[in-house]
């Protein structure tokens, strides 16, 4: 039986493949293998991580299925970044809370806004912050950009993983920054050298 903290990743795998061919379970396992084997963090720590974010998301979603849905993290290296945006700040305690919970854990860091009923412009907005980003580092020569996750909440662009050096970096903070809309970019990437 699989250790208790793969046991969501591993439900959520066979779900998965459920639905697949033969052919499309081999092109997809190797896709995911290829692209855990390219990030600087390595197959058995993005495993780690994948296994984290879900148990995270597990717990929210049986707490509360608006916490899930309105919350999002990103797992790097046993860091979790939670953002997103909720009204009640006793949401925020708890999901934070949560997160502490998962084996693995050696960081949360909260970066839940509390706000009023935000607009679909807004989260349109943010979502295309996102997208514009994701597509200039993926094109950027000087970027490996399978190390980045990327998160925007009220324009507020949040960078997670990890960064081959300080020039790179450098180069997809300022990618953001140059980005409508973008009020600020929050960093929580770590520069190997």
């Amino acid at each position: 039986m699989a250790a208790p903290s793969l046991r969501p990743l591993l439900i959520l795998v066979v779900s998965l493949l459920v639905a697949c061919s033969p052919l499309e379970i081999g092109v997809g396992a190797g896709a995911a293998t290829g692209v855990a084997a390219a990030q600087e963090r390595g197959l058995v720590t993005t495993a780690k991580d994948t296994a984290i974010s879900i148990q995270i998301q597990e717990l929210w979603f049986r707490t509360d299925h608006e916490m899930f849905g309105k919350l999002s993290t990103s797992v790097s290296e046993g860091r979790a970044l939670i953002t997103g945006k909720v009204q009640d700040p006793e949401m925020r305690v708890e999901a934070i809370k949560l997160a502490w919970q998962v084996d693995g854990i050696k960081e949360v860091i909260n970066e839940i806004e509390i706000v009023n009923a935000g607009s679909m412009i807004d989260s349109a907005r943010d979502f295309w912050i996102t997208t514009q980003l994701r597509g200039l580092i993926t094109f950027d020569k000087d970027v490996h950009s399978i190390n980045y996750s990327i998160d925007t909440v009220n324009g507020t662009v949040y960078l997670m993983g990890i960064a081959r050096s300080q020039a790179e970096l450098d180069r997809v903070t300022n990618h953001a920054r140059n980005l409508a809309y973008v009020k600020r970019v929050v960093s929580y990437v770590r520069v190997i050298t």
